[in-house]
């Protein structure tokens, strides 16, 4: 449907104090409706192409009391409720549109007016659809997932299954209007009892949970209150790098009779030089290259980054000049693949354990160091090792575009734990029971 709404300020009406009151004028197809919003301001205030009310200054104050001398002005607190409450009331006509839209109901003006004066009438007992939240979810992978990378809203289809599956298994519909703290503690023990995932899954499902009712709510939806306040707990996970010997053997490993294994060493070792994210290698073309340094802006994040040459980055894209592209990328579930098995040719073969939890249960297992190689490791590989070799972290993140040292500071403390270990390497473990 064709779904238009602005406010506009009424010229022909006013009330003693000189206020004009705002009206949503709602167009659908050829039909136009006027809804009251309950809103007053006096003409100076209102910004048209705005359509909110501005905000007093003092050149705009003096200027207001020189035509209401007598009059008591609105104070910004004031203002600033007021513009949030036309906010909520499109949205709120927006969100009863979309229900329509999902239900694949054609709906008019009429119909949208008269849904929110119901849903808004203090005397009605509001009843939530039945399957609102599902719909909604649906709403919102519909809307976001032309912005987002391909795959990124798979977390929520997920979401929307283990919810489906909530609700069978408890015989209990899943409503907003019940999702608050007691849901989240239901939801995440039925989580961790009944579906075959572990905690740190877990724990971004119930931080996915979070965001969307964070979307619905911005869509007019009313939301149980106290689901803000349930704390998610969240495993730290291992950081996989490479050690600066285990970057050399891999960067050194002869595959010169393996064109297809080099490539992809020569791939990985990149990211290892530069710390970029396998999306941005893929999207890398000769245009981004400079004198010194390359500039590309970030897929992820859609930020500008600039980011330093050197000595190995140069050398592996010299190696390809008369290519039409910078570097030989092929399919990431390929390069995952291919990579451990240059790891294993390069004995990169150091026992690792991986802990993970389902609830309280301890999964730890060990496995040879490249089996866990990815496509990542080479991101994680470049700011370990730029740490160790003195660079400072803030310069590190603004090589490699991170924004939050909280998320960036797990690599510090991974090349703490390496400094102890060489100390002891080279100089013995110390007897910490002897003092």
């Amino acid at each position: 449907m064709n779904l238009t709404s602005r406010f506009e300020l009424r010229k022909d009406t006013l009330n003693k104090k000189g206020e004009h009151p705002v009206t949503l004028i709602l167009r659908v197809s050829s039909q136009r409706r006027k809804l009251a919003t309950g809103v007053t301001v006096v003409p100076e205030l209102w910004d048209n192409h705005t359509q909110r009310i501005q905000l007093i200054t003092g050149k705009i104050q003096k200027e207001l009391l020189k035509t209401y001398p007598e009059m008591e002005l609105m104070a910004n607190a004031d203002i600033k409720r007021s513009n949030l409450s036309l906010e909520e009331l499109n949205s709120g006509i927006e969100a009863i549109a979309a229900r329509f839209e999902l239900d694949g109901l054609t709906y008019s003006a009429d119909m949208l007016l008269d849904q929110y004066k119901l849903l808004t009438s203090p005397k009605t007992k509001r009843t939530e659809p039945n399957n609102l939240v599902f719909d909604f979810i649906d709403k919102y992978i519909t809307v976001n997932e032309p912005s987002r990378e391909k795959g990124s809203m798979g977390v929520y289809k997920s979401l929307k299954r283990h919810l489906e599956a909530y609700q069978k298994h408890t015989r209990t519909k899943v409503r907003f209007s019940e999702i608050n703290y007691a849901f989240f503690q239901s939801f995440q023990n039925f989580l961790i009892k009944y579906r075959a995932i572990n905690n740190i899954t877990i724990a971004k499902q119930l931080s996915t949970l979070k965001t969307f009712l964070g979307y619905a709510i911005k869509n007019g939806i009313t939301v149980a209150e106290g689901y803000k306040n349930f704390k998610i707990k969240r495993q730290k996970l291992e950081v996989i790098a490479l050690t600066n010997t285990e970057f050399l053997k891999i960067f050194a490993l002869d595959l010169e009779k393996n064109k297809r294994l080099a490539q992809v060493r020569d791939v990985f070792c990149f990211s290892c030089a530069t710390g970029f994210r396998y999306s941005d290698m893929v999207q890398l073309q000769r245009g981004h290259i400079f004198p010194g340094e390359i500039r590309i802006t970030v897929k992820k994040t859609k930020e500008p980054l600039i980011v330093p040459l050197n000595g190995y980055s140069v050398v592996i894209l010299n190696k390809y000049l008369d290519k039409t592209r910078p570097l030989p990328i092929i399919a990431n579930n390929n390069f995952n693949k291919y990579i451990k098995e240059i790891g294993k040719l390069a004995e990169i073969d150091e026992p690792t354990e991986i802990i993970r939890y389902k609830g309280p249960e301890k999964i730890a297992k060990l496995y040879p160091k490249y089996e866990l190689i990815s496509a990542h490791t080479g991101r994680k590989t470049f700011a370990t090792l730029s740490l160790e070799k003195g660079i400072p972290a803030e310069t590190v993140m603004g090589i490699t575009g991170h924004t939050d040292y909280k998320s960036f500071q797990r690599y510090i403390k991974v090349t703490e734990e390496r400094k102890r270990n060489e100390m002891h390497k080279a100089w013995g473990t110390p007897d910490l029971a002897a003092h």
